[in-house]
């Protein structure tokens, strides 16, 4: 199965993490975000990097392989709306760090799959670059990454 990460040149072909806070990780916690499909990086960038320039030559994509029998913890829609209706709403952000922080201490799978806050019948991929599973996610290609400037 492959994965994508669209980042700034110089962190492309990682799995480092910044440990800033975002939707499913506190401050100070480690976690990779990727997507299942390009359009969806793509899209998950736009929605993160509001005010910062999107200089077309800035960003490359990162196509990583996950082994087809690497086990994930896996976070349903149903079971996310059961906790909180609107665990989508960036007012939910509480909600969705304490699970990632939670699975990241648990540390029993390097990989999380959960359901994309702007397209919910989408996934992204959480990696945690600590757990010993997460040296089997190897980096398949990086490639030059252009935001359409129609969308921008």
């Amino acid at each position: 199965m492959e994965i994508f990460r669209i980042t700034l040149t110089p962190y492309a072909g990682s799995l480092k993490a910044s440990g800033r806070p975002a939707r499913w990780n506190g401050k100070g916690t480690f976690m990779v975000y990727t997507a299942g499909s390009i359009a969806l990086a793509c899209l998950e960038n736009l929605a993160h990097r509001s005010g910062v320039v999107m200089i077309n030559d800035s960003f490359s994509i990162t196509v990583f392989s996950i082994p087809d029998k690497l086990k994930m913890a896996v976070y349903t829609e149903k079971e996310l709306h059961e906790l909180s209706d609107t665990w989508f709403d960036q007012k939910q952000y509480a909600v969705t760090q304490q699970l990632g922080d939670q699975w990241l201490q648990q540390n029993n799978t390097a990989i999380l799959k959960v359901p994309s806050a702007i397209i919910q019948t989408e996934y992204n991929y959480l990696i945690n670059p600590r757990h010993p599973d997460s040296s089997k996610i190897k980096m398949d290609r990086v490639l030059p990454f252009t935001f359409d400037k129609r969308i921008l």
